[in-house]
């Protein structure tokens, strides 16, 4: 694919190496888990949408959260899919279609640390200053910290994309499983200092303020539990919290690896393996893991199943 004309509009997707044997295999096992991630983001939201005994903050924030998981794996698992259905030589995308690709990937890793980021305040106002609560926590806040969450991220990913799609291109291979900012910007042959530089700080700004924040957060709250002697209010922080912690390290562990794994081009299966984990693994654990945990979300789940059980009987 390098003999591609200068500054081509079409890409070759190299994709993952599949055997004739393993094709639909592989097909069938990501289109389980797609349609896994998808019915149960859906169905988490749907059921705080429905029931107004979770019209509240922490619910209200967390919706962006299965929002952000659907978003991040609709534009990447039926691409991988359809792919895997087809010879290298035909794994074909538009250069456009890329950077809309690479913009969704970006936006679903990013959100996914300012999302758990706001989902932190609200668990500190909660905890440290529950007598306020309700006064800082209004309606409006949520709408403030959701735009925020979203907005910053928009702009993050698109000064990141906005570099990388100034440059032209003298290749038309992407590497990788589907589209991002790194896979586009190997693509010239000109200088990306500047991408590289901003592409480290924009790193290094969003992990600090991100395990900043989280860190700060938790310290707070740790302290307010250690000096509080209301057991039922610290086992209820303590549940929240850690939920929302293994959520933040499940997010946090895939995706350095998926950053780490990408500066060593001898480990391209593996790379390949991590940056499709990246997606799959948060967007399948996050509805579980806040379903389970969720005192309110199982009471309404079980009121529905005995609603069926007495209708079907």
């Amino acid at each position: 694919m390098e003999n591609f004309t200068f500054n081509s509009f079409t890409l070759q997707m190299e994709g993952i190496k599949v055997t004739p044997t393993s094709m639909y295999p592989l097909f069938f096992f990501f289109l389980s888990i797609y349609l896994f991630i998808i019915i149960s983001n859906v169905g988490i939201v749907i059921l705080i949408c429905m029931d107004r005994s979770l019209h509240q903050p922490m619910y209200l924030l967390f919706c962006n959260l299965p929002l952000n998981d659907i978003l991040g794996n609709s534009y990447m698992v039926p691409r991988l899919m359809s792919d895997i259905l087809l010879p290298p030589a035909e794994r074909l995308i538009s250069y456009y279609e890329c950077v809309v690709q690479a913009f969704c990937s970006h936006i679903f890793g990013t959100a996914s640390h300012t999302v758990l980021m706001i989902m932190a305040f609200d668990r500190y106002v909660a905890i440290c200053n529950p007598l306020r609560y309700s006064v800082i926590m209004t309606n409006r806040m949520v709408v403030k910290l959701t735009i925020s969450a979203w907005g910053s991220a928009f702009v993050l990913v698109g000064i990141l994309l906005g570099l990388t799609v100034r440059l032209s291109r003298c290749r038309a291979l992407i590497t990788n499983p589907y589209c991002d900012n790194a896979s586009l910007f190997k693509l010239s042959c000109e200088s990306v200092v500047i991408n590289n530089i901003y592409g480290l700080t924009f790193t290094v700004v969003l992990l600090t303020a991100s395990i900043g924040s989280i860190v700060l957060t938790y310290a707070r709250i740790t302290m307010v539990c250690l000096t509080s002697r209301n057991k039922s209010v610290n086992s209820k922080a303590l549940k929240t919290c850690s939920t929302h912690l293994f959520i933040y390290m499940i997010m946090f562990v895939c995706g350095k690896f998926h950053i780490v794994v990408h500066r060593f081009p001898q480990f391209v299966d593996q790379r390949k393996l991590v940056a499709i984990l990246f997606h799959i693994v948060p967007g399948s654990l996050n509805p579980v893991i806040y379903g389970a945990q969720s005192k309110e979300i199982k009471k309404l789940l079980s009121r529905l199943f005995r609603s069926r059980q007495v209708l079907s009987s």
